[in-house]
């Protein structure tokens, strides 16, 4: 019999399949996008170390008109940060979501922002 997966778990296999490939380090961090309904976080991972170098996210910002700016900013903001640590260069990891949307929003941002993937 076949089994119809819930769109939760069809995301969780695209991002297992995602991470397979791509890994983050020191010089080249992951940059690792997750979207929830209300809120968009991203976060610059050195996977070697297992730590967070940056981190942005919509949950406190304010005078936002949509989602979509909302994910603009935040891209913009972690683009910054990793300016002040001197990292220029990243690896795109859109967490088995659709480059579509808040995820492009966020990534154009970052790249506008100084942010290289």
């Amino acid at each position: 019999m076949t089994r119809i997966n819930t769109k939760s778990e069809q995301r969780t296999r695209r991002r297992n399949r995602i991470r397979a490939k791509i890994s983050g380090t020191s010089a080249v961090p992951r940059l690792a996008v997750f979207k929830s309904l209300k809120y968009i976080y991203a976060q610059l991972i050195d996977d070697e170390a297992g730590v967070t170098l940056a981190a942005a996210t919509s949950k406190g910002m304010k005078a936002v008109k949509g989602k979509t700016d909302a994910a603009k900013l935040v891209g913009t903001e972690i683009a910054k940060k990793a300016g002040e640590k001197k990292i220029v260069k990243a690896v795109f990891d859109r967490g088995g979501y659709i480059y579509t949307g808040r995820v492009r929003a966020l990534a154009d941002a970052a790249r506008s922002g100084g942010l290289n993937f």
